[in-house]
């Protein structure tokens, strides 16, 4: 640990405040994450190239800068200025990793589903809701996502911090062709369910006796943008159509919402038919 805290005016400080930037991100191939959580996930995969801590907060982190210390990675403290100037949030929590940005491709996506569900989001512009998505599909078993389209970069930091981790825990991929990926997961094996308010099933259908075999074998759960959902090509190219049942006076749900119901009931049923 080095003896001085970087100042918000040190060229270091300075770079990595620009992995704010999304087109920094990509030349570079790193991007910043702040929190515990998220710094303790990146540490657990190996993910971790440096990590910050401001000073007034080096004993509060003890055990993840120890984990750090005991891998061999960089830990640099700062000033609390500098801290203010790599944070994303009001109050920082004053601790941040520099990580390798994250890699793998459609085809690593379809082959960790092969046994379970995988979550296309299309055109997915919110970096919270993406966010919150990728927690929703950890903590329900899903295989890994697929950020399709016009989609948020998986890198945003808002969207890291809505995952609480979870972006370092499942394969995540962002790809334009929306038709192809949807294609590749059909092709392994994948029934593609896409979410619809006028879907000829409904999810009380996959959840009733003698239905539950659509969510035995592998599933493809395809999510809209929060403002459109799908368009009529992508909803026509899926094996089923599924609404979600509004019993109160909703208009709709975000997708969020939608994910959490739509994966809860997936994983249940799937689990009934594996154990």
């Amino acid at each position: 640990m080095v003896e001085t805290a970087l100042t918000e005016r040190s060229t270091r400080v300075v770079s990595l405040s620009k992995l704010h930037r999304a087109a920094q991100r990509r030349d570079r191939g790193v991007f910043l994450v702040e929190g515990a959580n998220a710094v303790g996930s990146a540490l657990a995969v190996g993910a971790v190239r440096t990590v910050l801590v401001r000073e007034d907060d080096v004993t509060s982190f003890v055990t993840i800068l120890d984990d750090a210390r005991a891998a061999g990675i960089e830990i640099v403290v700062i000033t609390p200025r500098a801290a203010d100037k790599l944070g994303e949030t009001t109050t920082t929590p004053g601790l941040f990793a520099e990580c390798t940005a994250l890699d793998t491709d459609v085809d690593a996506v379809v082959a960790a589903g092969r046994d379970g569900a995988v979550v296309v989001a299309v055109d997915l512009a919110d970096p919270g809701n993406a966010g919150t998505l990728i927690r929703t599909a950890d903590a329900t078993g899903c295989a890994g996502v697929v950020l399709a389209g016009d989609a948020v970069d998986v890198h945003n930091g808002k969207c890291v911090r809505a995952s609480a981790g979870s972006v370092f825990h499942l394969p995540i991929v962002r790809d334009r062709d929306v038709a192809g990926v949807l294609t590749r997961l059909r092709e392994a094996g994948h029934t593609v369910l896409a979410t619809a308010a006028g879907g000829e099933l409904s999810l009380d259908d996959l959840d009733a006796a003698g239905n539950e075999g659509l969510l035995a074998g592998p599933v493809a759960w395809v999510f809209g943008n929060e403002a459109h959902g799908l368009s009529p090509e992508v909803a026509a190219s899926a094996d089923h159509r599924v609404a979600i049942p509004v019993r109160g006076r909703a208009e709709s749900l975000n997708i969020a919402a939608a994910a959490a119901m739509c994966l809860y009931v997936s994983a249940r049923v799937h689990a009934a038919h594996t154990s």
